[in-house]
C-alpha cells in the first residue's frame, strides 16, 4: 500500500522548568516505550522510510553484495596461546556469529598454527582445525533469537571453566553462566543482569563478576563459588556514588584481581591476591578528585599510570609487598599521550599517541633500552592485541592503515623483528596502490589547526566535482584513527572520497585536545567539524552540495548541531543512534548514563551556566525553520546508551517545524546501541546506509 506522506507526530504540550527556564516539549510522548502509540508511530517512521527509500533497494543489494564477495566468509583469526592450548575464532560462510575454539598446543610449537591444509575447502566446509573443541558457538546460542551478544568470554587459569554472558535484546544486561570446558556441561549456576567483565581466582574455584543498578550503572562487584547457586555469592564491593563505574579483572601474571572503580575524570583501584579469593580488597591510592590511574603488575611491583600532575599522563611504580610511594619511569611529556600500559615477564610495552597518531614504545624490565616502534605509512593505527601470555619475549600487535587492511604481527621484543600473521583478506583483486590516503588541515575560527585523515581512488580530480563523505565523533576523548574498512571500498569505488575530521572532544592530539571539547568548551567539537568541511571545499576536494557527514551515538550530536549551525554545507547528514536531545537526558538522574555523564557535559541541575549552554547547542532544542540538508536518523528500539526517542522526538521535530524537509527515521525494533547483531544483518544495514548516502551525492 502506497502511503501518501511521511507520518506526522501529534502534539501534546509537556513543560519542565529549570532555572526560571520553562520548556515545552511538544513531543515528550513517544518518551513512554510500552505505550503503543509510541511503537505505532515507530513503525509508521520504518513504513515511509521504506518507501521513500525504495528506488534503492538494487543498489542496497548491489552494496551488500559487494561487502559479501569481498569478505572472506570462511575465516580464522590468528591463534593466541594460553597456556596449553591455542584459541581463536571461526566464522563460517552464511553463519552470522563466531564460533569460539581452542585446540592442543603441540609439542616444540612455537608459532600460531595456521596451516594450509587446515584451510576451508570442499572436505572442511567450516574450515575445522584438527582436534579443535568448539568453547562456544554463538549461531547456537542464538538460534531463534532476533538479536545476540556475547558480553563476558573468560577462560579460566587452567583452562578447565569458561564464564560467558549473554543478551538477547540489545540493552546489555548479560545473563552469565559458567561451562565446565573439560566435560562440555553447563552448570545450573545462573546470574542475570551482569555487566561486561569478570576475573577468575587463580585456581579457578572462584568467579568474580559484575551487576548493574537501575540507571544500568556497573556498582557491585560479586564472589561466586563455582557449583554454588548464586543466591550464596558475596557481595565483595559496592560502589554508592553514582559517578562511577565498577570494573574487575585478573591481571595477566595471574597474581592479582584488580577491581578498577572509574568516574570521568577519577579513579580508585583495590586488589585482591587471585590466590586469596575470600580476601578483602585493598585500596592501592585513595581517591583523588580529577586524578586518574590504572595499575597493572609486573613482578615485585605495579605500573600506575597516572594523570597526578602530568595532563598527558606519567608511568611510575610501587612495590607490590608495601605499595605508597610512586617512583617515576617515564616523566610526563607534554604532547606524547600515553595511554596505556602492558606488563610481560621481561617487558613492558606502553600504547602512546603523538603528532595525531598510535604508537608503542618497548622497555625492558629494568627500564633500560627503551624504543619506539617504527611504521612506514604516514596514516595509521597500531596497538596490542591478544596477548594473554605473561612470560612471553614477543608480543602480537595490530595493524591497519585507510588503505592497508587490518594487519597482525608477532613482535619480538628483543630482536625487533616483526613477523607478519595475517592480514584480513579482501577478495575480488583489492590492490592497495589503486588508492591514496592523506592528511589535511583545517583551521577553526579560533586559530586552532584540526588534523583530517582521508581517502580516495587514485586519479580523483581535485577540482570540487567528486563527492564526499566526512565522518565524525569528538567526545570523551575516544579518538576516530585511520582504519580500512571494506565496506567503505563500495564508496571509494564509485569516486567518493572518504574524510575523518579529528575533532576536539576526542583524543587525537592528547587530553588538551579532549579538553577543548567538552563541558563549557563543546561547541568547539562542532565548529572544527564545519571547519574541516569548509577545507575540503577549499581544498577542492568537494563541493558543499556534493559532501555527506556522517556520525553515530555522541557524533550523533555532532550532526544534529552541524545540521542548525551550518546547513548549507552538507547536502546530507547521517546521524546513527544520535544523541540529539542531551539536555532533556542529562537533566534526568534516572535515566542511564546520565550522573556519570555529568563530569563529561557538565552538570544542568545544579548549574544554570551549564544549562544555558547546552541548551544552546542541543540540536532538538535549537531546531528552526532552517533549510536543513537531507537527514537520515537511524536508532534501535532497545537501546540503553542513547535512548531511542532522542533521533524519534527530534524527527519529529524536524519535520513539524520544515514541512517541506527531506527527513527519514529508520529504527531498529529489536536491537541494541551497536544495531543488529550478526554480521550480514549488520552488512545489510551498512549497505542501507550506504546506498542513501551514495543517492545523496548523486554517486549512482
Amino acid at each position: 500500500m502506497t502511503i501518501d506522506g511521511p507520518p506526522t507526530a501529534h502534539q501534546t504540550p509537556s513543560e519542565r522548568t529549570f532555572h526560571g527556564d520553562t520548556v515545552t516539549d511538544e513531543f515528550a510522548w513517544l518518551m513512554a516505550k510500552e505505550d503503543p502509540a509510541t511503537i505505532a508511530y515507530l513503525e509508521a517512521e520504518n513504513a515511509w522510510t521504506e518507501q521513500a527509500t525504495a528506488h534503492l533497494e538494487g543498489l542496497r543489494e548491489t552494496a551488500f553484495q559487494e561487502i559479501k564477495s569481498r569478505t572472506q566468509e570462511t575465516d580464522l583469526s590468528v591463534p593466541s596461546r594460553k597456556g596449553d592450548f591455542w584459541y581463536y575464532t571461526r566464522t563460517v560462510e552464511g553463519k552470522q556469529y563466531g564460533i569460539q575454539c581452542r585446540v592442543p598446543v603441540r609439542p616444540g610449537e612455537t608459532a600460531p598454527p595456521l596451516d594450509d591444509e587446515e584451510k576451508p575447502g570442499e572436505e572442511n566446509p567450516g574450515g575445522e582445525k584438527p582436534g579443535e573443541q568448539v568453547l562456544l558457538d554463538g549461531n547456537e546460542l542464538a538460534q531463534g533469537r532476533d538479536f545476540f551478544a556475547m558480553g563476558t568470554f573468560d577462560v579460566s587459569p587452567d583452562g578447565d571453566w569458561l564464564a560467558y554472558s549473554t543478551d538477547f535484546a540489545g540493552d546489555e544486561r548479560f545473563t552469565l553462566r559458567v561451562k565446565n570446558l573439560r566435560t562440555g556441561e553447563v552448570l545450573a549456576d545462573e546470574v542475570a543482569d551482569t555487566f561486561y567483565g569478570s576475573a577468575w581466582s587463580a585456581d579457578g574455584s572462584v568467579l568474580f563478576y559484575i551487576t548493574v543498578d537501575e540507571a544500568w550503572r556497573p556498582y557491585r562487584v560479586w564472589r561466586h563459588v563455582i557449583g554454588t547457586p548464586a543466591t550464596d555469592d558475596t557481595l565483595l564491593y559496592e560502589e554508592p556514588d553514582e559517578r562511577f563505574w565498577v570494573g574487575v579483572e585478573l591481571t595477566r601474571s595471574e597474581k592479582f584481581i584488580i577491581i578498577d572503580t572509574q568516574s570521568k575524570i577519577t579513579s580508585e583501584v583495590r586488589i585482591i591476591p587471585a590466590d586469596e579469593p575470600t580476601a578483602e580488597p585493598v585500596v592501592l591510592a585513595e581517591r583523588q578528585q580529577g586524578v586518574e590511574y590504572s595499575v597493572e603488575h609486573h613482578g615485585h611491583r605495579f605500573l600506575i599510570l597516572h594523570n597526578r600532575d602530568a595532563e598527558d599522563f606519567a608511568l611510575s611504580c610501587t612495590s607490590v609487598d608495601n605499595p605508597g610511594e610512586w617512583v617515576e619511569l617515564i616523566p610526563h611529556t607534554p604532547g606524547t599521550r600515553l595511554e596505556s600500559v602492558d606488563a610481560f615477564a621481561r617487558h613492558i610495552v606502553v600504547s602512546l599517541r603523538r603528532d595525531g597518531l598510535t604508537g608503542l614504545r618497548v622497555m625492558t624490565d629494568g627500564g633500560t633500552d627503551a624504543y619506539d616502534m617504527t611504521f612506514p605509512e604516514p596514516l595509521y593505527s597500531v596497538g596490542l592485541s591478544s596477548n594473554p601470555e605473561y612470560d612471553t619475549s614477543s608480543v602480537r600487535i595490530g595493524y591497519t592503515s585507510m588503505v592497508t587492511p587490518d594487519s597482525i604481527y608477532d613482535v619480538d621484543l628483543v630482536s625487533r623483528a616483526m613477523t607478519l600473521r595475517k592480514q584480513k583478506p579482501v577478495l575480488g583483486g583489492y590492490d592497495p596502490a589503486d588508492y591514496e590516503q592523506f592528511r589535511e588541515w583545517a583551521t577553526a575560527a579560533d586559530g586552532t589547526r584540526v588534523p583530517i585523515s582521508l581517502v580516495a581512488r587514485k586519479g580523483v580530480v581535485r577540482d570540487g566535482s567528486a563527492p564526499a563523505l566526512l565522518y565524525g565523533y569528538g567526545s570523551y576523548e575516544h579518538s576516530i584513527d585511520p582504519y580500512f574498512s571494506i565496506a567503505r571500498l563500495s564508496l571509494l569505488d564509485r569516486g567518493v572520497v572518504y574524510a575523518i575530521a579529528h575533532v576536539r572532544g576526542g583524543g587525537e592530539l592528547g587530553r588538551g585536545w579532549y579538553e577543548n571539547g567538552k563541558m563549557l568548551t563543546k561547541k568547539n567539537t562542532f565548529t572544527d567539524f564545519v571547519a574541516c568541511a569548509e577545507a575540503l571545499v577549499r581544498s577542492r576536494w568537494t563541493s558543499a552540495s556534493r559532501l555527506v557527514a556522517r556520525g553515530g551515538s555522541a557524533g550523533g550530536l555532532l550532526m544534529g548541531a552541524v545540521a542548525n549551525i551550518a546547513p548549507e554545507a552538507f547536502a546530507g547528514i547521517v546521524a546513527e543512534v544520535p544523541f540529539v536531545d542531551p539536555l532533556t537526558s542529562i537533566l534526568d538522574p534516572s535515566q542511564p548514563l546520565t550522573v556519570t555523564e555529568w563530569e563529561e557535559w557538565g552538570n544542568p541541575l545544579e548549574s544554570a551556566e551549564v544549562y544555558a549552554y547546552m541548551k544552546s547547542y542541543s540540536p532538538y532544542e535549537n531546531v528552526a525553520k532552517l533549510a536543513y540538508p537531507k537527514i537520515l536518523a537511524v536508532t534501535s528500539l532497545n537501546d540503553t546508551r542513547v535512548l531511542y526517542h532522542e533521533p524519534t522526538k527530534w524527527v519529529a521535530r524536524l519535520r513539524a517545524t520544515v514541512p517541506q524537509g527531506e527527513f527519514l527515521l529508520k529504527t531498529e525494533m529489536g536491537a541494541g546501541h551497536g544495531g543488529p547483531s550478526g554480521r550480514y544483518d549488520s552488512w545489510k544495514e551498512e549497505a542501507f546506509v550506504l546506498a542513501w548516502i551514495l543517492d545523496v551525492v548523486k554517486a549512482v
